[in-house]
């Protein structure tokens, strides 16, 4: 469950994900209209629709201590704005593009590649608050507003064709998807939004002011456009914009964001922060989510003078995905010789006893990282799994529900929460879990005929409320599915 449901996506686009799935109305006959102004319950609306659309589509990692810590920085960047008008959402995209983007509704998406490329947590806060700023600025908003009648009818179908010819790559799964867009739309065509200039200048405006109020030093946010400058990684086998081309004017702007920050007080530049957390969530990104030869090449080539515990454990990880096993035990042992009392060496080094089959020396290591961290997700998971190995399905059963409270749309948790409520006896929470699980895999015919064997086992008002919710479910993901 380290990131959610398939391998990452090749999406190239950033806030043309969001822009391509709105389009004009080219007839009367659409069923869902807004008016010339969106209200902040449309805006929700329409938040919560893309939302669902992303994840049924997109890799989201799973991992707490991952998607925690940017969900802390998005909060934190959020009390330096003046009251949003919506409660912010974040969640991680496992994807090796240094991107991030926002949508109406107050919800917002970060790339994986963009957590590892930043050297400081001000970077990283620098482009969320930039994001955040075109949400409460409604730079998105506006512009729907302006074509006077809008409809998600087809947002849906508009967003899978675009994911399609993102994934397939190449100018022919391009033109796919772009077909699919327009096919989707019935008579109309794909509306390609671009931010201007001046949408630019004032969430690179507001933006540095939340910065700022949150306490963070402000040059993290030109900083990091310096990064994407630097990192051209434009796709040229795709016709998908990138962030420099969705956000015109990078270079311009640097000027300007530097020349403000230069006119602030000095002790805003003076403020420092501790990178320890960060880089760990980086060596979990780069030892999990990035090509396996790659990640264990970035530590071959550091020098072992200059290694931390998680640099070990980091090389354990790339040395487990290539089948190495021997040689990962014995750098997640040297972790665990230098920092066994970090939970998350604890942890990392507890999956890897779990996969190599040895359950009493993970199941201690896991206990260990669950007790320091009740948010651990990963850590819960593999103990519950041991839990239930072990017969033990009580417990395993109490665990597996906290993770599934932790993460709620992953797959593989609703599939092992009910292979042990089946084999605990609970027939009903085994199907019922089991249809969740295809649902968010998005199998859908499996989950229709989990559901069926759900349904028929259905005593209790609690268990008919629970059934409803599995079917409300399927009937989304089979809406975002067209």
């Amino acid at each position: 469950m380290d990131s959610m449901r398939r391998t990452p996506a090749t999406l190239t686009a950033l806030f043309a994900a969001l822009l391509l799935v709105i389009a004009p109305v080219a007839t009367a006959r659409a069923n869902m209209l807004f008016g010339d102004k969106l209200t902040l319950r449309d805006e929700n609306k329409m938040g919560r629709e893309f939302d669902q659309i992303i994840r049924s589509r997109m890799a989201m990692v799973g991992d707490t201590y991952i998607t925690d810590y940017v969900d802390h920085i998005v909060a934190r960047v959020v009390t330096g704005k003046r009251p949003m008008p919506y409660q912010v959402k974040s969640a991680v995209i496992a994807n090796p593009l240094l991107n991030a983007f926002a949508i109406p509704g107050g919800f917002i998406y970060v790339f994986t590649g963009l957590i590892q490329a930043v050297e400081t947590e001000s970077q990283l806060a620098g482009v969320i608050a930039h994001e955040l700023a075109h949400v409460s600025q409604r730079h998105v908003v506006s512009r729907i507003e302006k074509q006077k009648r809008v409809t998600v009818l087809s947002t849906a179908g508009m967003l899978a064709g675009l994911l399609l010819g993102a994934v397939t790559g190449g100018d022919t799964g391009t033109k796919a998807g772009q077909a699919i867009m327009v096919g989707s739309a019935g008579a109309g065509a794909a509306a390609m939004l671009q931010y201007s200039q001046e949408d630019e200048r004032e969430a690179d405006h507001v933006g540095l002011n939340s910065m700022v109020k949150a306490g963070y030093n402000p040059s993290g946010m030109p900083e990091t456009f310096e990064i994407m400058m630097k990192n051209r990684w434009f796709d040229s086998g795709s016709e998908m914009p990138s962030y420099l081309s969705t956000h015109p004017g990078l270079a311009d702007r640097i000027s300007y964001l530097q020349d403000r920050i230069q006119r602030m007080p000095p002790e805003f530049l003076e403020r420092h922060e501790d990178p320890t957390l960060l880089k760990k969530i980086q060596c979990l990104v780069r030892s999990k989510m990035s090509p396996a030869n790659t990640a264990l090449a970035y530590w071959d080539d550091k020098p072992k003078s200059d290694y931390t515990p998680m640099d070990y454990v980091g090389r354990g990880n790339a040395l487990m995905r290539l089948k190495k096993m021997e040689e990962a035990r014995a750098a997640f042992e040297t972790a665990l010789s230098k920092a066994g009392d970090d939970p998350l060496v604890a942890r990392e080094a507890g999956i890897y006893y779990f996969t190599v089959g040895a359950p009493d020396r993970a199941v201690g290591l896991l206990q260990k990282a669950a007790i320091h961290n009740k948010r651990d997700a990963l850590a819960l998971f593999y103990l519950a799994r041991l839990q239930a190995e072990g017969k033990q399905f009580t417990q395993a059963i109490a665990n597996m529900r906290k993770v599934e409270t932790l993460v709620p749309e992953d797959w593989e948790v609703h599939h092992h929460l009910g292979m042990i409520l089946g084999a605990s006896g609970d027939h009903f929470g085994g199907n019922l879990h089991l249809g969740f699980a295809s649902a968010y895999s998005m199998n859908l015919e499996k989950a229709r005929r989990h559901q069926r064997q759900a349904g028929e086992l259905a005593q209790t008002e609690t268990q008919k409320q629970e059934l409803k919710e599995l079917s409300d479910l399927i009937e989304e993901r089979a809406k975002a599915k067209k």
